[in-house]
């Protein structure tokens, strides 16, 4: 297995340089440690993985643009600011406009009368998400939606007229990570106004060509964090298309085939390019006998073998070995029986 990009250990040398990389919420878990040489332990009934590892770098979902759609920009959002479904990106004319939720950036003016469509459905599911009622989550804009949206602009400080004309509103599939401006205040809120990033951390892969056909959607994942902590994840998504590398001292670099990875758990600060490393999950068995590696004797031809402890007798036992579990520190094997002590060798 060929690692991509940098070794951890220099992962490790750039987060202390950094200081602070990331601020966790939740406590990592226990790093699995070997059993002491010269002990003995049972063979037991478990699980076992087999992983992929590679280097990632830590980022966040996706790239947006918003566009305005008229007036003067009286102010932006500071960059780095996330701002959710409700919240204020950016003012035209001193008057707030507003994100909202969905795929469909909007593309008219809606109130009543106009004709029936997926815009409509995208603002009645904001206004549900925002606690409005009154009316019926469809493509429709009757008198239902024409009070909840009344209810709704009064609330948000906007003219009140149970419509919604084009610009009033900015439409993104999420919450939005300002990233930069696009113009200044002062300047006419037409074009691109401002751009960002989603707000869900990821972690961006390129594998080696050697390695990506092992690595699949949905794959489990497990990432090391510059601080050491660990959090699970899945593959989201694996190009088919490999990226040719960058030219570096006039050589071209290998081709890499591109990867993302969505971080599991709580949200939790982190340093946007920070790097980590990925423990990709390719295979698991479960419920098969297991030994701790280091219990493992290498024998002529490939073989390996184990040493069983009955009282005081000591018995070499050839074994047959399966996957082995990096993280974990053990390997399956058949030959024994649940519960038999093997041996770990002294040295």
């Amino acid at each position: 297995m060929r690692p991509v990009g940098l070794s951890l250990a220099g992962v490790v040398v750039l987060a202390a340089a950094g200081g602070g990389w990331v601020l966790l919420r939740e406590p990592p878990p226990p790093a699995t440690t070997a059993p002491p040489a010269g002990s003995a332990v049972a063979v037991t009934l478990g699980d076992v993985v087999a992983r992929q590892q590679v280097n990632g770098t830590l980022t966040y979902d996706g790239a947006y643009t918003v566009t305005g759609h008229g007036g003067t920009v009286t102010r932006l959002p500071a960059t780095g600011t996330t701002v959710r479904r409700g919240a204020t990106l950016y003012e035209s004319d001193g008057r707030r406009v507003p994100l909202l939720y969905g795929p469909r950036p909007a593309w008219r003016d809606l109130g009543l009368g106009v004709t029936d469509g997926t815009d409509v459905r995208q603002l009645e599911r904001n206004l549900r998400a925002l606690g409005y009622t009154g009316f019926t989550v469809d493509r429709h804009y009757d008198l239902g939606t024409y009070w909840a949206v009344r209810r709704w602009q009064r609330a948000a400080r906007l003219p009140v007229t149970g419509a919604v004309p084009l610009g009033q509103v900015v439409f993104l599939p999420g919450a939005l990570r300002v990233t930069g401006h696009d113009i200044g205040t002062g300047r006419p809120a037409t074009g691109q106004v401002l751009h960002g990033t989603g707000a869900a951390p990821v972690v961006t892969l390129d594998l080696d060509p050697a390695v990506a056909p092992s690595v699949r959607r949905g794959d489990r994942v497990r990432v090391t964090l510059p601080d050491g902590a660990v959090r699970p994840g899945r593959v989201t998504r694996v190009s088919g298309v490999a990226q040719p590398g960058e030219q570096q001292d006039g050589a071209q670099a290998p081709s890499t085939i591109p990867a993302t990875v969505r971080l599991a758990g709580k949200r939790f600060r982190m340093l946007d390019q920070a790097l980590v490393q990925v423990d990709i999950t390719t295979e698991r068995r479960a419920n098969v006998l297991t030994v701790p590696v280091v219990a493992l004797l290498a024998r002529p031809g490939g073989t390996y073998a184990v040493v069983t402890v009955d009282g005081g007798r000591r018995t070499a036992v050839p074994v047959e070995v399966g996957l082995f579990d990096e993280v974990a520190g053990t390997v399956e094997v058949t030959g024994v029986t649940e519960g038999t002590m093997v041996e770990v060798p002294a040295g």
